[in-house]
């Protein structure tokens, strides 16, 4: 997820209680909501150095732990030795804040984790990933409801106000302008029923202005989320189900064997899935809507070939040769290949892309690093 629902979710839970197990803990939160992001670091590696590590060990079992004890380890020196410069005595508690740490640090993994992109939690030992495919990667709803709920618990001062006004409307602007930008169904609706989100919490902090200093209303919110996830799960496994069904019909409209189907979240709309199902000489994607008849959109997916024999052989060469291609491959879930032309009789293009973000040929080499194209002999 990104760092502001990762953030949100710090904050809930420091209000929900967790701020009361010591002085600071609420600054623990919020950096150990975060902290497995550490790994943004592999950025100074380049960009495949970074796709490799993202979500790496920081975000492994071992590694949350790790940082979990580290965070509140930091900042109880810190508040000590502050305190002796200051020429009072310490007020953090170190198992306050290793409890706060450790509560919240578990977050991060998990929320991660229910997104497609995925996470690798058993390493060093084991390089798996492991997907829950059931919330886009960025979920303005989330937003809504952890804002509004962090809104009303923090917002006891005019300054504070004003600022998480200033705040909500910057993300109001983005969320409106975005979701019909990236063709989110019913896309105005969507804008007005996050519109009218921000005015409710808006008129209930100007109605019960006192009302909302407590631990209810962002363990609520937590509460709410856990509940939204639990919907989402029901979507998911109705459409993938929906898609199952309708693979197996392709496959054997095709003569071809079925081995993978997922469905993944689209943003914003839980009745759209992305759907793609891998074959033994295929792999194909199509949006599956939970409203719609699923047997047209399957047959009219997308379809990518599989390279067979020397081209094949193409793409295990540059596994081995090219760093970029090594850890492309490592990374994808549902790698497509494809030859494109390059107007030289010596040369020829291998296209490669991760179907759950985009298709080959895309973007090119220095792209996002979901696609990727290599030179290669036209000698295949």
């Amino acid at each position: 997820m990104d760092n502001l629902t990762h953030t949100l979710v710090g904050l809930a839970a420091a209000k929900a209680g967790l701020e009361r197990l010591s002085p600071g803990a609420t600054a623990v939160c919020l950096v150990a909501a975060n902290a497995p992001d550490a790994d943004v670091a592999a950025l100074l590696g380049g960009g495949w150095f970074y796709l490799e590590h993202h979500r790496g060990i920081t975000h492994s079992v071992v590694g949350t732990l790790a940082l979990a004890a580290v965070v509140p380890a930091l900042f109880y020196a810190a508040e000590r030795a502050l305190a002796r410069l200051r020429g009072r005595s310490p007020r953090a508690r170190f198992g306050g804040l290793l409890i706060a740490s450790l509560l919240v640090s578990a977050t991060h993994p998990l929320l991660d984790w229910t997104n497609n992109y995925g996470l690798r939690p058993l390493l060093p030992w084991d390089g798996r990933w492991f997907y829950g495919d059931l919330v886009f990667i960025i979920d303005p709803w989330l937003w809504l409801l952890l804002g509004g709920a962090a809104f009303l618990s923090t917002a006891g001062t005019r300054a504070r106000v004003m600022a998480w006004v200033a705040f909500a409307l910057l993300l109001s602007v983005v969320v409106v302008s975005t979701l019909p930008r990236a063709g989110v169904p019913h896309a105005k609706l969507a804008a007005g029923l996050w519109l009218a989100g921000v005015a409710a919490f808006a008129l209930t902090r100007l109605l019960l202005p006192h009302a909302m200093r407590g631990r209810a209303i962002p363990a609520a919110a937590l509460a709410l989320v856990v509940a939204y996830w639990g919907a989402l799960a029901v979507f998911h496994s109705r459409a993938l189900d929906r898609a199952e069904a309708a693979a197996r019909t392709v496959a054997g409209q095709g003569g071809e064997t079925l081995r993978t189907v997922a469905a993944m979240p689209t943003l914003a709309d839980p009745a759209g899935w992305l759907v793609v199902f891998d074959t033994d000489r295929a792999t194909y994607r199509y949006t599956l809507r939970l409203n719609g008849d699923s047997a047209p959109a399957a047959a009219a997916a997308e379809r990518f070939p599989k390279l067979q024999g020397a081209e094949a052989e193409l793409v295990e060469r540059a596994r081995r040769e090219d760093e970029g291609a090594r850890v492309f491959l490592g990374f994808a879930r549902f790698p497509a290949a494809r030859l494109a032309e390059r107007g030289c009789a010596a040369e020829t293009l291998l296209q490669m892309a991760d179907l759950r973000y985009t298709q080959p040929g895309a973007t090119g080499r220095s792209g996002s690093g979901f696609s990727l194209e290599l030179v290669v002999p036209a000698n295949r």
